[in-house]
């Protein structure tokens, strides 16, 4: 340590430093954390921010350091880099320093972009988890975005097949007059599918759904993933997924999530997205992964929650905005 950059790849610098990567338990008696507040999932944990937070709640914040940049580009600008850089560098003078990133999405990972993990030395690892889906985050988003879909389309099938009196004794729904050319939900999958950004579904017959145009968008672009770095705990959390605008009924009233009766059970499929992932970078300072939307549609920072936790973990909690300063940081 360091590891040449000029003769290894950033995965063989990876595989490298994972040797003596500390275990979430090691992690544990390093933050000083409880046992109960790391939640172990593999070779890496999460970190249980509600007990962080309440038993911490006296500790006086840390010093808060954001990461930004001037022009971005189809392949980054090196935020990543150098707020991995940053960490180590205090690290090496022996300050109590840690850090959060945002989760890259598998559609710029498997593409020109590939993964957000910094670069060289400046690294966070594993690199393999971090860039193949961590601990299921944004799985979970899609499920319950995709979970919101399934209940608009399935109301709007039900409301063409029976008329008000069946639809009250079958379903104990009232009607809520979905117009088909204003749905402004579409469903997510992690990956850049440009065949799949304007599509028809509900072909078939009367119990196949509701025939319309639809459409697919990348996962981290979902409302859910913008509310997730925003929220500051489980019942804003819950809240918040209530109050989803999916479509838009004949007279022009937004129908919500809530309409659906649907956004509680989106809070249970994100039930474990409002805990941070713990990971390190290649010298061994923790950092943590939590949330990932994008900066060009939403906010395009680390979630509100890490930093929270972060302030109050470490004297210097390093965090970064998403693309540059024109629409990243100017959202911090």
């Amino acid at each position: 340590m360091p590891y040449d950059a000029t003769k290894m790849k950033d995965w063989q610098i990876s595989e490298a430093a994972e040797v003596n990567m500390p275990t979430p338990w090691e992690f544990q008696e390093k933050l000083g954390l409880k046992k109960d507040e790391i939640l172990p999932m593999g070779r890496l944990c999460k970190l249980d921010f509600m007990k962080i937070i309440e038993r911490l709640k006296g500790r006086p914040d840390g010093k808060y350091i954001e990461v930004t940049a001037i022009t971005p580009t189809p392949l980054g600008e090196g935020k990543s880099t150098t707020s991995c850089g940053l960490m180590e560098g205090l690290g090496k003078r022996g300050k109590n320093v840690g850090g959060c990133l945002r989760q890259p999405s598998g559609g710029p990972t498997m593409n020109i972009k590939g993964t957000a993990a910094g670069g060289g030395n400046s690294l966070l690892i594993p690199m393999t988890e971090f860039s193949m889906g961590l601990t299921g985050d944004i799985n979970d988003i899609m499920n319950a975005h995709n979970l919101a879909m399934v209940a608009l389309t399935a109301r709007m099938q039900h409301e063409r097949n029976y008329n008000d009196e069946q639809l009250q004794r079958l379903t104990r729904m009232k009607r809520l007059d979905i117009d088909p050319t204003r749905v402004e939900m579409g469903w997510i999958m992690d990956f850049c599918a440009q065949a799949l950004r304007n599509i028809n579904i509900g072909m078939g017959g009367r119990m196949d759904g509701f025939m319309m145009q639809s459409k697919f968008g990348i996962a981290v672009s979902s409302e859910l993933m913008a509310i997730l770095s925003i929220v500051r705990d489980l019942p804003d959390l819950k809240k918040r997924l209530n109050e989803i605008t999916v479509a838009f009924d004949k007279r022009g009233k937004a129908v919500t999530t809530g309409d659906l009766e649907v956004g509680n059970a989106m809070t249970a499929f994100m039930r474990n997205t409002i805990n941070p992932t713990l990971m390190c970078t290649a010298e061994y300072q923790p950092c943590m992964v939590h949330a990932g939307p994008f900066a060009n549609i939403a906010v395009g920072q680390s979630s509100i929650i890490a930093d929270r936790v972060g302030l109050k973990l470490f004297d210097y909690h390093v965090t970064e905005s998403g693309f540059a300063a024109d629409i990243g940081f100017e959202k911090f």
